[in-house]
């Protein structure tokens, strides 16, 4: 499907456009509800399995045990796939979906909701994040320590730190599981397609060892595992600036009330990110009846770029030696029918040429210990502590350099530039002029300024304890209830942010030129129409030119020094169902969670009563009853019929609850105003409804058809209060004289609980080994799905009108249309897989140059990758795996666009990559 807009952009259309993935996922899909009822279970055999089929056949098997309805990925198809991180892996699964960063999957929407949504954990516990909010950047967790993922689409009353949306909860493994040792050693080299440009290599490599062991007559169990990756960064980008509108109208040749950008930029970034994480678990158990773990997980990541680029304004060419404003003109200007500009030349332009320099440095850490004491009578008691932490810090420069006239005698270089824009590719930048010779290119205060800076950093810290029991059910319940459980469970988070920043100036030695000593190989942007420009080394040019001392104690910035506290209490009790009713199984669970939280936030604010910053403090407690229902009654023919039932909850994003706010007097008017967060929200709340129908072939294949429902009662987004109480603020407020008296109530603009409504979808997969259909095609087998989301929930986000429009637009992070469609064929050690992701357009949460999130519409995107490979299962190579693999096969483009498609953002590429490695499993 494709959404189209209106002219104003203020109304989603849907038209459809049948893809090649939707129709093979809806093929595959009927082809296998068509085995279901011909295929007979007594046909199927008993064998041994490996490789790609073993991954695929624990999944099913954990969908098919389950009690909730869940989509899980087992180790061996995690180690199998051509993927990065865990994103790749699990973005793959029925109505999950993920959205690309500089190139990597890296957060995931469950069923059409904002990531923010979703919670995750790890080994059952919750996790922190390295981002602003509560979503987890699973581009952080190698896919190669994990030994699974479960995602849980309904909740239980002992899925402790549930989200709303689903629960992701991805599992190191357990050496006691294992029937004898096992050591594994992967090495693989990658090449970006797009090459080495800069001081950057398009190579990398990829290597990891894991060793699981069994001791003392498997009463100790260890297993360790260590993952090093380097990817490299290549990007080419073409952008053009927000917001679009029409008040570049008042230049001469471009007619008015024509839609145009405030500027377009073209630029080359290069670099390396690189990734070590270690796993460890040490497994105790001295008896059948005691269990004890202790595991860990650490992860650590940065990420170095550069990024040199060319960019024109269409709005200010800047000033002459006069300090007159230049004239802008257009001439030769093609708009289309929607009103939009296409092309033209851009008269006394001034390009600058820009250099962006980014470090990133996270690193987490999550440990735990778990004890399970089962006693004779069926009853036991399990204690858990875990504590997790995450720091991320930044640092971003950027200097800007421009032409100057020999001798300096008129400063603007002036250029007439060729623009030619195009939504579905690179737009053209065609300059008069040559950017290439850094010896004419000056560092100056450009109409940006000679620079700007930040260094954000967060910290994010989670302690959290449980306390659970379970009993057998009493014989008087027997016939309805296998057992009941129950549990108390504490945890306490905290997370601060800090981003000072501030203007990266001149030194003393005032304009001049980077030296040779900083100059890098130069960049090629010819894919936009330019030729080379210079690429420089950032830091070093600012050390020795400029001067960078970043700040948080301006007014504007004060509200970004934020700490958010929660401590979440939970009581749970759940009976877990095992009857018969009217001659059917049934299983399943009911049960309650009372969950009460106490949120509180400390900041600041600026008063421009006394000139001086304040600190401000919010908060609020507030309690959920969760109750929740799934039942799963087993049919004939290996059929399951799932139904679940729950009301849900989501807390706030942790950015949202900020207690800073940005505050003000208009002194001509006397009305107060003010922007800031909001920590006495209330969460997202729903109830949901879930229906599923499984058809399985003992563990080998299975196909399914879901709907799910979902009214939210609540929806959170930021609105604007036009009589705002700031009468506390305003009560020192001394007006300048002849000026009004400061009024009691003004404007504020912050996150609120608005209303909600509905979301709903229908999801269908198959997971089919064709030698079900024919044993001529023994090898061959597909894993598909198609899911189908849709909801009423429309929002107004002041924050981003520049990219999305003023009006109200559709839910974040909803993809109408999403398809997986993996086809495998795998013989005597031989491997072969393609795989692709598909989703339609959706509206992505991306960061600004504030570093904070805005809102901006996606173009939807398909994402293929192929690997082929083959494992020596005798002989004295008995254990060695080669392989290689192609990721982003299509070289797919990420695009963005304001409102509608013929208003392009960005367009971005990020290459196709190489891989060639070999496993070891001995």
């Amino acid at each position: 499907m494709t959404l189209t807009k209106d002219k104003r952009g203020s109304q989603a259309v849907a038209s459809f456009r049948i893809s090649p993935v939707a129709i093979g996922c809806t093929l595959l899909i009927a082809a296998a509800a068509a085995t279901a009822q011909e295929a007979q279970p007594q046909q199927l055999e008993t064998v041994t399995v490996t490789g790609i089929r073993k991954g695929i056949e624990a999944a099913i098997s954990v969908k098919k045990n389950s009690d909730n309805i869940v989509e899980a990925v087992s180790a061996e198809d995690i180690g199998k796939l051509p993927d990065v991180s865990i994103a790749e892996s699990i973005a793959r699964l029925p109505g999950l979906s993920a959205q690309r960063v500089a190139g990597r999957a890296q957060v995931i929407s469950v069923r059409g909701l904002s990531p923010d949504f979703a919670t995750t954990l790890l080994n059952g516990r919750e996790l922190v994040s390295t981002g602003d909010n509560r979503s987890v950047e699973f581009d952080q967790y190698p896919s190669e320590l994990l030994s699974g993922v479960v995602i849980y689409k309904t909740p239980d009353a002992g899925l402790v730190g549930q989200g709303l949306s689903g629960t992701i909860d991805m599992q190191t493994v357990r050496p006691l599981n294992f029937g004898s040792r096992v050591m594994n050693v992967n090495v693989r080299g990658s090449h970006n397609s797009l090459g080495s440009a800069a001081n950057s290599s398009a190579n990398g490599n990829r290597i990891s060892a894991s060793y699981i062991d069994q001791f003392a007559n498997r009463t100790v169990g260890v297993s360790i595992g260590y993952a090093h990756q380097e990817t490299p960064v290549q990007e080419e980008q073409v952008g053009l600036y927000e917001p679009w509108g029409t008040d570049q109208g008042s230049h001469t040749g471009l007619p008015a009330n024509t839609f145009s950008s405030g500027g377009i930029k073209a630029l080359r970034r290069t670099g390396k990110n690189e990734r070590d994480a270690l796993m460890a678990t040490i497994e105790f158990r001295p008896s059948k009846n005691w269990t004890s773990v202790v595991d860990a997980f650490w992860t650590k990541a940065k990420q170095e770029d550069t990024a040199n680029q060319i960019e024109i304004s269409t709005g200010w060419a800047g000033q002459d030696s006069n300090k007159n404003n230049i004239p802008l003109s257009w001439t030769n200007v093609t708009v289309n029918a929607n009103g939009t500009l296409t092309g033209g030349t851009l008269v006394n332009a001034y390009p600058l040429v820009r250099g962006m320099y980014n470090k990133r440095n996270d690193e987490i850490v999550a440990a735990g210990w778990n004890n399970k004491v089962k006693f004779e009578n069926g009853a036991s008691v399990t204690t858990d502590l875990n504590y997790s932490h995450a720091t991320r810090n930044e640092i971003s420069l950027e200097n800007n350099s421009q032409l100057l006239s020999v001798g300096g005698v008129t400063p603007a270089v002036l250029d007439s530039v060729k623009l030619a824009m195009t939504s579905d590719g690179f737009s053209q930048i065609v300059p008069g002029m040559s950017y290439s010779d850094p010896t004419k290119l000056y560092l100056q205060n450009t109409i940006y300024g000679s620079g700007w800076g930040k260094t954000p950093s967060v910290k994010d810290e989670l302690t959290g304890f449980k306390l659970l029991g379970s009993l057998p059910a009493p014989a008087s319940l027997s016939s309805w209830f296998s057992d009941f459980e129950g549990g108390l469970t504490y945890t306490d988070r905290s997370k601060k942010k800090r981003q000072p920043e501030g203007a990266i100036n001149l030194g003393s030695q005032g304009v001049t030129a980077i030296g040779s000593e900083f100059q890098y190989s130069p960049v090629n942007l010819g894919f936009a129409g330019l030729g080379t420009i210079p690429a420089w080394n950032v830091p070093g040019a600012v050390a020795k030119y400029m001067t960078f001392n970043p700040v948080e104690t301006e007014s504007w910035q004060i509200p970004n020094r934020w700490q958010v506290k929660e401590k979440a209490t939970t009581l749970y009790v759940k009976g877990n169902i095992d009857a018969t009713t009217f001659g059917v199984q049934t299983r399943g669970n009911i049960g309650l969670q009372v969950v009460q939280t106490d949120q509180s936030s400390q900041s600041n604010y600026y008063d421009g009563n006394s000139s001086s910053v304040k600190p401000i403090n919010g908060g609020k407690t507030y309690t959920d009853i969760l109750p929740a229902l799934n039942l799963s009654w087993s049919l004939s023919d290996d059929q399951t019929v799932r139904f679940g039932l729950a009301k849900q909850m989501a807390r706030p994003r942790v950015d949202q609850l900020n207690a800073g706010i940005s505050f003000g007097v208009d002194g001509s008017t006397g009305k107060p105003g003010g922007s800031g967060g909001n920590p006495k929200l209330d969460p997202w709340r729903a109830n949901a409804l879930d229906l599923s129908w499984e058809k399985y072939f003992g563990n080998k294949a299975y196909v399914a058809a879901a709907a799910y429902y979902k009214d939210l009662k609540s929806y959170i987004y930021k609105q604007t209060v036009d009589n705002y109480d700031w009468s506390a603020f305003v009560a020192t407020y001394v007006p300048q004289p002849g000026k009004p008296a400061a009024l009691p109530t003004g404007t504020f603009s912050t996150p609120l609980n608005g209303s909600g409504g509905t979301l709903k979808g229908v999801e269908l997969s198959a997971s089919l080994p064709l030698s079900l259909v024919s044993s001529s095609l023994n090898g061959f087998g597909f894993t598909a799905s198609a899911t189908f989301n849709d909801s009423n929930i429309q929002i107004k986000d002041p924050d981003s009108a520049s990219s999305v429009g003023s009006g109200p637009i559709a839910l974040p992070g909803l993809s109408k249309r999403v398809y997986n469609l993996t086809a495998y064929y795998e013989i005597n050690g031989f491997e072969a897989r393609i795989s692709q992701r598909k989703r339609s357009d959706f509206i992505g949460e991306i960061g600004n140059f504030n570093g904070n999130r805005t809102l901006r519409y996606v173009v939807g995107e398909s994402i293929t990758d192929a690997q082929i490979g083959y494992t020596f299962n005798d002989g004295p190579m008995k254990g060695l795996g080669l392989l290689v693999q192609v990721n982003n096969l299509g070289n797919a483009a990420y695009r963005t666009y304001a409102g509608t498609k013929d208003r392009p953002l960005e367009y971005i590429q990020w290459g196709r990559s190489y891989l060639v490695g070999a496993n070891y499993k001995f």
